[in-house]
């Protein structure tokens, strides 16, 4: 006679066998390449995903230009190593190269063909974001986080699905055991209980136990190492200010320059929060905004102590409470003026487009690693710049690019810009 029990016994096995197939699966599905989040993390310091340029040109319909050229192919090694290709003779690379070459070559990247095709697919169907309606008059701003839970709730789906199934299968196996048992006239001495039936299945299944310890041990610290590596980095973070100011009504349709308001940019270590008196340069005229009316602009009057019916201080003054956007760690030095004056950096390259910006947010990781990459990319505008001049004085730049082994362009890292002492102090 079949002996059930031992047949539920292995049906349990291939349920966790597949349960575990499933789980990889799910996480696989899960794990595709997301072209956005490739494409920030490899190409937004110098590309943007439009044909508008940037530091590099725009990689809107680069793969067709890649294509009409007729090096559709050869995209993904441009990609993984732009220096093969251009060594190789390619004239499209070549010219590519000539017409950017004041921003050097583009450093090799570290992804696959897949994630390349991901980061082309979300340039291909990238959609410039739609300024949000700015609140109406005493309307509370909700800020809803995104949370990417998909994974999670199909692997609790399949968990659960696991444990229902388990116990279903036990119970089965015992009354079969039983029956079996009275069948042949013995007394059943099988468990009673579920806790003895799973101690007694981990007993007989200790490879099996021990591969699912390690499944869900390696599971646990692939989440964690993604999760600690996210703490700090605040990319897209846009905090509700205490008073509404757009900065693509400002800095973009009036044209207001940046360091107008953030005066300290181009003086100081840090580029500073405008005063309200600033902001009264303007307002003591303009008394009602395009979009809120008069009721943010009375807020600025409400802290400066301005009354605007008889055109005079009060004297009663208040703080404007702003919550800071970017916020590096106290034991990195980051100083404005050197990088806006000396490098001669825009500021759209740190913080975005600004100008298109409704609220002020983060638009760069900030990461140790996006800076070095900048250092390593970003030449060095020596030209007309007073703070290289003795320098140039001692050295001229044939003999310096001599000195750094004849590389065409420098970088900041060549100039020991990626020193630990640099920035860490």
């Amino acid at each position: 006679m079949v002996n059930l029990g031992r047949v539920i016994g292995k049906s349990s096995r291939n349920l966790l066998i597949l349960f575990t197939v499933l789980f990889f699966s799910a996480q696989s599905a899960f794990a595709q390449p997301n072209g956005e989040l490739l494409f920030k993390g490899n190409c937004a310091s110098c590309h943007r995903p439009t044909e508008e340029p940037l530091t590099g040109p725009g990689l809107k319909g680069a793969v067709e230009r890649w294509a009409e050229a007729g090096d559709e192919g050869l995209i993904y090694g441009w990609v993984k190593n732009p220096q093969k290709v251009l060594n190789s003779g390619n004239a499209y690379a070549n010219n590519l190269y000539k017409e950017w070459k004041s921003s050097g070559v583009m450093p090799a990247q570290a992804v696959t063909n897949e994630e390349i095709d991901a980061i082309f697919e979300y340039v291909a169907n990238y959609q410039p974001p739609v300024a949000a309606a700015a609140p109406a008059a005493g309307e509370e701003v909700a800020v809803v986080k995104e949370s990417d839970s998909t994974w999670y709730v199909v692997t609790a789906i399949l968990a659960l699905i696991l444990v229902v199934a388990v116990f279903s299968l036990a119970g089965a196996r015992k009354a079969m055991n039983m029956a079996v048992a009275r069948e042949e006239g013995k007394e059943y001495d099988g468990p009673s209980t579920y806790g003895d039936a799973l101690k007694l299945w981990i007993i007989k299944n200790k490879l099996v136990v021990a591969f699912l310890v390690i499944v869900v041990v390696v599971a646990g610290l692939r989440q964690g190492w993604y999760g600690l590596a996210s703490i700090g980095v605040y990319e897209g973070y846009k905090p509700e200010q205490p008073i509404w100011f757009s900065h693509k009504i400002h800095a973009g349709q009036n044209q207001v320059n940046c360091v107008y308001c953030h005066n300290s940019a181009e003086k100081s270590k840090h580029a500073g929060i405008p005063t309200a008196n600033v902001c009264m340069n303007c307002h003591t005229a303009i008394q009602k905004g395009s979009i809120t009316g008069e009721e943010e602009i009375n807020k600025i009057y409400a802290a400066v102590g301005w009354d605007k019916e008889t055109r005079s201080y009060t004297g009663e003054e208040k703080p404007i409470k702003w919550v800071k956007v970017h916020n590096l760690p106290d034991h990195v030095y980051f100083n404005h003026s050197q990088h806006v004056v000396v490098g001669e950096i825009e500021c759209e390259e740190c913080h975005g487009e600004v100008k298109e910006m409704t609220v002020a947010q983060q638009h760069a990781p900030l990461t140790m690693g996006w800076c070095i990459n900048c250092h390593r990319e970003t030449e060095v505008k020596m030209a007309d710049n007073g703070y290289y001049d003795e320098m140039h004085s001692r050295m001229s730049r044939e003999e310096l690019k001599k000195y750094l082994n004849g590389d065409e362009t420098i970088t900041a890292s060549d100039l020991g810009g990626i020193e630990c002492a640099k920035c860490h102090y």
